[in-house]
């Protein structure tokens, strides 16, 4: 478990009574390519604190979101590691009850591309994997249908670190989130 500091237990409390503290969340870009870029400014949540909070029972809950995340891609929070559909992974997720909860659900895409780490000096899965244990470096479900494309529906590659698409047919990983508003 992390040690948590007075900032980070003020900020736990404000979201859980659904304070939104934080804009937009950093993109974790360390090398900088130009002037100003995001590798250089390093905009974004945190500016101090920690980011994602081990809450020792299979969740992570990231502190610039309020969002509770299952923790082991291996785990109940994640259909053990195995895949479904969309259709499937969304019914499945409004069934689950996992960590003493039973509000979880498929993230929205920009929910689950929050936690994708875009720097490719760490390398795929591109994914907190300290926090965010045995993640696979492949397509992970969002409950974001795509609109350009009528039978498909978006996720995040953390092979690559990209939005994708996929037939909606196809059978994907998933990662359960609650929270949020």
């Amino acid at each position: 478990m992390s040690e948590l500091t007075n900032y980070d237990k003020f900020i736990q409390q404000a979201l859980k009574y659904g304070f939104s503290l934080f804009g937009t969340a950093k993109t974790g870009a360390v090398i900088s390519y130009e002037d100003n870029d995001d590798g250089d400014l390093k905009m974004g949540y945190p500016k101090t604190g920690v980011r994602f909070i081990n809450n020792g029972d299979g969740t992570i809950t990231d502190m610039a979101s309020g969002l509770t995340w299952a923790q082991d891609a291996e785990g109940a929070g994640c259909f053990s590691g195995d895949t479904k559909t969309w259709a499937e992974a969304l019914l499945w997720a409004e069934g689950l009850t996992f960590a003493g909860q039973s509000d979880w659900r498929i993230p929205n895409i920009n929910e689950l591309y929050s936690i994708c780490i875009k720097d490719n000096a760490i390398g795929a899965p591109f994914i907190d994997r300290d926090f965010f244990t045995n993640s696979k470096s492949e397509f992970y479900w969002s409950s974001t249908a795509y609109p350009l494309f009528s039978s498909g529906g978006l996720g995040t590659n953390f092979e690559s670190g990209l939005i994708t698409t996929s037939a909606r047919t196809n059978a994907k990983h998933i990662r359960a989130v609650r929270g949020g508003v």
